[in-house]
């Protein structure tokens, strides 16, 4: 973002700079988005994060004309461990977007009026309940009997951790009377502040590392392999709401909590329901105000709209659910002293400086590392190496530093000098100008791409990660070493790394770990995974601007990788090929610039060729299938009397089908409301179906 629209008000903003300004926050939080959900790698803070998002909202919100179904998201949670089982989840487990001021809980409040068209004197209860830093779980009981526990995972799939959880004492293994026949209860697994300190102590005494903090000790003593060491460890667990459920107990939130009670679930005796924002905020205050004295670790309050059928009209967005939001706690700050600065280099070639620092605690975490953004960030707060800092921890960002203490600073501390060639390959670094605005981005990236050894093996790691190809036994380490051994240089060198190579055998095993029996089962867990959704496979290839949520998009667009490939090649600015990639709702024009410049790549069409001669693609599976509607493209035009256009697009992809922005040829059905207009003309045009929003209701079996 320039310094000049940080500095403008939202009324004193000219279309050209909001659209300038909407178009680089854009671009900066579908980087932040990528670092955080696929490189596991956050640059900034939670509130950085939100405050961008909301300077991107309200530029939409004061130029709507602005506004798309672009999406600003990615991954749910961490990826699933490499040693247990996958589950898959019926219901995602998502994430929960963040508030951090009193007044951003108001305009939560009044979004959720603005979606569903409530007027201000209709009471919107909300439940109010701590935040449990801790291991997310979801519990599948079948006829009252626990039989499945999971892990959130990357929020689609998680991990198979049952017998453990059987071991927890606060885990009924059957439900009292009165139980649903299939109920999947949502939860948190943490562990008390003096179970933490006993464990520490026990590690120490035995020799063995220390925890840093009483969430990672919950989430280790959880991933135990040995289900009797997660049986040694007090680990402990608050039900917060459910998953796949054949009949809700109640119609409520709070009814539903309530009957988890009475079923032998423990619920956080904290939780209350309110019924004005006031009294939500006052309960975020009183927690706030215990949080010393629970004896576990909260990082905020959760507020939920109470009423489920409001919950179900508000449904979710790619990267949480509309009727639930996070109020976090500040972050807490600590000083130390600034040792280095050192750059790395990620799979898409961009250079991100991190701050070395004098280990310091931080809110019980002990922090060495810190994130520095970008070269335009150190100029401004004029950061230097010998300096004194202010570090910032929130959640489980990565550290930040907040500022200089400058009456502090050696008399010989120099201004830092942002590197202009990569450091690993020597490349020019540059910053791509935008050539729209002629603003320059702000991350500076190695133009080295074929040959930067650190975008090879980064782009090689990203697509044998679990949300990728996910290969058992080929993970960071093992790539690097068969990088460097020349043994592995593209994807689809993996595939062909025991028949090209009938050798391999003998000049791996006993090297890096691998012995005999670990080189036969990498090559087996390579052959297992030769064929693939191809949802997974288009975030494998490692486009820029395209995540998991992006993805899963295009795969369900095009159906077939060939057409995606062919229409994404043709598709220069201009092209009938750019508008019809253009069309698809949440792909905007950073995104079908990523996939023309990547399929457009004479390099890239060779190694599909030769990734695609040893790998199957699968279809993604079919969602809704039993809906009228399930499948096909619709576009909304005109005035909607019975529903926002928010909710009617939530409406549309829960029954399965596809909303579009605009009509096309590949469009199946339009709903006109009154004073439809240029889009019901081309419908007409075209022949389309066109319906009302009457219509829509019957079709769609709600009356």
């Amino acid at each position: 973002m320039t310094r000049k629209s940080k500095s403008l008000s939202l009324e004193n903003l000219s279309p050209a700079d909001a659209r300038a300004e909407h178009a680089r926050l854009g671009a900066e939080i579908t980087a932040h988005d990528r670092r955080y959900y696929q490189e596991d790698a956050p640059v900034i803070s939670d509130a950085d994060y939100d405050a961008l998002r909301r300077r991107y909202e309200a530029l939409e919100a004061a130029f709507p004309e602005l506004a798309t179904a672009e999406s600003l998201t990615q991954k749910v949670g961490a990826k699933p461990s490499e040693k247990f089982a996958k589950v898959k989840h019926v219901v995602p487990m998502l994430s929960l977007g963040n508030v951090f001021a009193d007044e951003d809980v108001e305009e939560f409040v009044a979004r959720v009026r603005r979606f569903l068209g409530l007027a201000d004197s209709v009471a919107v209860a909300c439940t109010a309940e701590p935040k449990i830093d801790g291991l997310s779980c979801s519990l599948r009981y079948e006829k009252g009997r626990l039989v499945q526990a999971a892990t959130r995972g990357d929020g689609f799939e998680g991990e198979d951790v049952t017998a453990n959880i059987r071991t927890l004492k606060e885990v009924p293994q059957k439900l009292r009377d009165g139980a649903p026949e299939i109920l999947e209860v949502r939860g948190e697994v943490y562990m008390t502040h003096a179970d933490f300190a006993a464990l520490n102590a026990r590690q120490q005494a035995a020799g063995k590392a220390l925890f840093a903090n009483p969430r990672n000790a919950a989430a280790g003593s959880l991933r135990q392999l040995d289900p009797s060491i997660t049986a040694s460890r007090p680990l402990h667990f608050f039900a917060y709401g459910w998953g796949a459920v054949s009949d809700l107990p109640a119609t409520t939130q709070w009814g539903v909590l309530e009957a988890f009670r009475a079923f032998g679930l423990k619920v956080n005796p904290r939780t209350k329901r309110c019924t004005r924002v006031a009294d939500m905020l006052a309960q975020y205050h009183a927690i706030e105000a215990e949080r010393a004295t629970l004896g576990y670790d909260i990082d905020g309050v959760v507020y939920k709209v109470d009423d489920i059928a409001l919950q179900e009209r508000l449904g979710f967005v790619s990267r949480a659910p509309r009727w639930a939001v996070a109020h976090k706690f500040p972050a807490e700050r600590a000083t130390t002293l600034l040792r280095d600065i050192e750059i790395q280099v990620g799979r898409t070639g961009a250079l991100t400086p991190v701050a070395r620092l004098e280990p310091v605690t931080v809110g019980g975490v002990v922090v060495s590392n810190a994130t520095l953004h970008n070269e335009d960030e150190i100029a401004r707060k004029d950061i230097r190496i010998g300096d004194t800092v202010v570090v910032q921890r929130a959640g489980d960002v990565i550290p930040q530093i907040v500022e200089v203490v400058a009456e502090k600073r050696p008399v010989d501390a120099k201004p830092y000098h942002f590197p202009h060639v990569c450091p690993v390959c020597g490349s020019a670094a540059l910053r791509e100008i935008d050539e729209k605005t002629r603003e320059a981005d702000v991350v500076r990236r190695c133009t080295g791409s074929l040959i930067c050894p650190a975008q090879a093996v980064e782009r090689l790691k990203h697509f044998a990660s679990r949300n990728a190809f996910d290969i058992e036994g080929l993970g960071d380490r093992q790539i690097e070493y068969f990088y460097e051994q020349g043994l592995i240089r593209t994807p689809s060198d993996i595939f062909t790394l025991e028949a090209r190579d009938r050798n391999s055998l003998t000049k791996i095993k006993n090297r890096e770990g691998f012995g005999e029996t670990s080189v036969r089962n990498l090559f087996a867990a390579i052959d297992a995974r030769r064929s693939i959704a191809i949802n997974r496979f288009i975030f494998a290839l490692g486009i820029r601007h395209i995540g998991e949520t992006n993805a899963r998009r295009l795969a369900r667009h095009f159906g077939d990788f060939e057409q995606l490939r062919e229409t994404a090649r043709d598709a220069a600015p201009g092209t009938e090929a750019r508008a019809r990639i253009d069309c698809i709702d949440g792909i905007g024009p950073a995104v079908a610039e990523g996939l023309h410049d990547f399929f457009a790549e004479p390099h890239n069409e060779t190694e599909l060729d030769a990734l695609l001669a040893q790998v199957t693609l699968e279809p993604m599976p079919e969602i809704a299938s039993s809906s009228p509607v399930a499948g096909k493209t619709v576009v909304f035009t005109g005035g909607l009397e019975r529903l926002t256009r928010d909710e009617a697009k939530a409406q549309a992809e829960r029954f399965g089908a596809k909303v579009a922005a605009s009509v096309s040829k590949k469009t199946d059905l339009v709903v006109a409301g009154p004073g439809a207009g240029s889009k019901l003309a081309k419908a007409q045009e075209l022949g389309i179906e066109v319906i009302s929003e009457d219509e829509w209701f019957r079709r769609t079996g709600q009356g």
